[in-house]
Order: structure tokens, then C-alpha cells, then sequence
């Protein structure tokens, strides 16, 4: 099997990594805490097993908040924020946000989990008016 090799980075360009791998999944979570974490209606990760993940730039600001008593852990560039990939080494599991790809995701959304948590607000937005920019 060959492996695919992605790259990615923060908003601020500082941290920079690369994922020597295949994702096998990807998954939008709509649990509470990637809610809080993400501040947003869900996360969207990707999880490459057996993958090598490398920093090419930037690991020395790479943070991880682990959520006490609990497998729900974030990485993230301590400059600017951004949510960055982690290696799960108990799981066996690399997760990358997929917004942090600088190349193309390669999956779709596999499934959306965690349903029984999701926003009551993001529930009819597909009858939300769309804006190819922000408005004026």
C-alpha cells in the first residue's frame, strides 16, 4: 500500500506539518466539547491509523489541551489558535482537523456523529440565504 502524503499548517503560517498516511475516515462531530472547542456547530476531523505524522516548521508551538477524565484532547498553534493535528497514541490514530490541510481533503464526510448533541440553531440552515463572500 503506498501512502499519501499531506501537508498543512495554522492561520498564521508559523507551524506547519506534514502526514504520511491514508485517512480512513472523517468524521463531523457534533458533541458538546468540539462545540466548545471548535466554537462552532461541529468539528471535522479526519483519522489516518498507522500514519507518521512530522512538523515541518513550527512544533514548538504546538500545544495539546488534554480534557481532564476524558479521551477529548486538542492540538493547537499557541501563536495564533489554530487547531492542528494530534497523534493519538493510545487509540493508535493520528486526527487532523480538516481545515488545517493546505492540500486537498482526499474523503468525504464519512458520518456525522454525536447527532443527539448537535445546535438547535444549525437545524434549518439550509434554508439560510448563501453569499459567495461576506455581505455588504
Amino acid at each position: 500500500m503506498k501512502n499519501k502524503l499531506h501537508r498543512g499548517s495554522c492561520l498564521c503560517g508559523s507551524t506547519q506539518y506534514e502526514l504520511e498516511g491514508e485517512f480512513q475516515s472523517f468524521f463531523l462531530c457534533h458533541c458538546s466539547r468540539c462545540q466548545k472547542d471548535t466554537g462552532s456547530a461541529h468539528a471535522s476531523n479526519l483519522f489516518a491509523p498507522q500514519s507518521k505524522l512530522s512538523w515541518r516548521q513550527g512544533e514548538e508551538n504546538v500545544s495539546i489541551y488534554q480534557l481532564p477524565n476524558s479521551r477529548h484532547a486538542k492540538a493547537f498553534c499557541k501563536r495564533c489558535g489554530s487547531a492542528l493535528p494530534l497523534f493519538a497514541k493510545e487509540l493508535g490514530f493520528t486526527m487532523v482537523p480538516a481545515g488545517s490541510l493546505d492540500t486537498p481533503v482526499p474523503i468525504s464526510p464519512t458520518a456525522k456523529i454525536f447527532m443527539a448533541s448537535c445546535a438547535d440553531w444549525l437545524q434549518n440552515i439550509n434554508h439560510d440565504i448563501s453569499f459567495d463572500e461576506f455581505p455588504e
